[in-house]
């Protein structure tokens, strides 16, 4: 099989968890060139594309992406052959709290993309009009949760967001599919499970518990503990994402998840037992980490299961996930345990505010 000629791909929100693993496997993995756009927002952090920030084939543009100019200009600049749009507010308690960032991000934002991206396929020519494709990434949240414990989000699924955060995802969906049927833009959406790994900004639960063991914090849980989520790894994603933007078919929609479904509790008593085994020097006060676990005030409208059916992205596309959760959740734990630096250069006073405000004043 022919090698495929290098690529020039455009990823918005590249500074992020799933962003910056994307730019790290286009950079280390390929030949492909790079244009990083990132507003560099509180989860943005360029320390987390370090590896690759010295290569030829990489160049970052902080852009906001509802800013309609400057995104213009990026386009006519660095003539991308590919978007890979993944800049997004993404977590959920925040868009509960303050909904109106989550509008302008999620929908405005995706919505000066794809009229920057419409305008600029529109002027293209020959075989680089053909190749053009813009792909954008979304959430599995977009389904609303799952009733029964033997379902699956297939790429079929109605959609029924509960959330301002999985509402505006799937409003940015919809423009999509919009700009597909109306326009004919050239489009792929991926819907993925909740990641995890490296890199990851600490408001989430895996860094946050883990965080918040090692310092001898309270490990807060909502409600019982029994929401289940399909967790993947996050470097597992990135090669999912690259595949889709390089491979998938025009118009399509491919689900992406890690066969791996477990409930909060058990994700949180998992990590407590590694941390157990890496770092055994407890806290004063405790003898094991799972005894810092605290229940909170459960979130608002919070779904009960999400989970993946990613067959057709297999059967497709060729994809399956390397990391089991085992082994995936091991090297996470060893990860932050190791990049204590990252980890204190990431922890601004902003992260503190929020962390203050979302979990000290939910009480038991």
């Amino acid at each position: 099989m022919a090698q495929m000629p290098a690529r020039r791909l455009l990823v918005t929100g590249g500074a992020g968890f799933i962003g910056s693993a994307v730019i790290r496997y286009l950079i280390n993995e390929t030949d492909h060139h790079v244009v990083n756009l990132d507003k560099l927002t509180y989860a943005g952090n360029l320390e987390s594309l370090a590896a690759v920030d010295g290569s030829e084939r990489y160049a970052f543009e902080r852009v906001d992406i509802c800013d309609q100019a400057e995104v213009d200009r990026v386009f006519r600049e660095h003539h991308p052959d590919l978007v890979m749009h993944l800049a997004a507010e993404s977590h959920v308690d925040r868009s509960i709290s303050g909904p109106a960032e989550f509008i302008q991000t999620n929908i405005t934002g995706s919505y000066v993309m794809l009229e920057a991206a419409r305008q600029y396929w529109s002027g293209l020519e020959g075989p680089a009009k053909a190749r053009f494709r813009f792909h954008h990434i979304s959430t599995d949240e977009v389904y609303g949760d799952l009733e029964g414990t033997d379902d699956l989000f297939t790429e079929e699924t109605p959609y029924a967001p509960s959330s301002p955060y999985s509402a505006s995802k799937a409003s940015s969906d919809h423009l999509v599919r919009a700009w597909n049927r109306t326009y004919r833009l050239p489009v792929v959406i991926t819907n993925c499970s909740n990641n995890y790994g490296p890199y990851q900004f600490p408001e989430k639960l895996i860094p946050l518990v883990i965080l918040n063991a090692v310092a001898g914090k309270p490990l807060p849980i909502y409600g019982k503990g029994d929401q289940i989520r399909d967790w993947l790894q996050v470097e597992d994603h990135a090669r999912a994402l690259v595949k889709v933007a390089l491979e998938g078919r025009d118009g399509e929609t491919y689900n992406i998840g890690g066969h791996n479904e477990k409930t909060n509790l058990e994700v949180v008593k998992t990590l407590c037992s590694i941390l157990d085994e890496l770092r055994p020097e407890h806290p004063e006060g405790i003898q094991r980490y799972e005894e810092l676990i605290t229940y909170v005030a459960d979130r608002p409208g919070h779904d009960l299961r999400y989970a993946i059916d990613a067959s057709k992205i297999e059967r497709d596309l060729g994809w399956t996930p390397d990391e089991t959760f085992e082994s995936g959740i091991r090297k996470t734990v060893e990860w932050y345990l190791d990049n204590a630096g990252w980890v204190e250069n990431v922890a601004s006073g902003e992260y503190r505010k929020w962390i203050e405000s979302n979990y000290d004043k939910r009480g038991g």
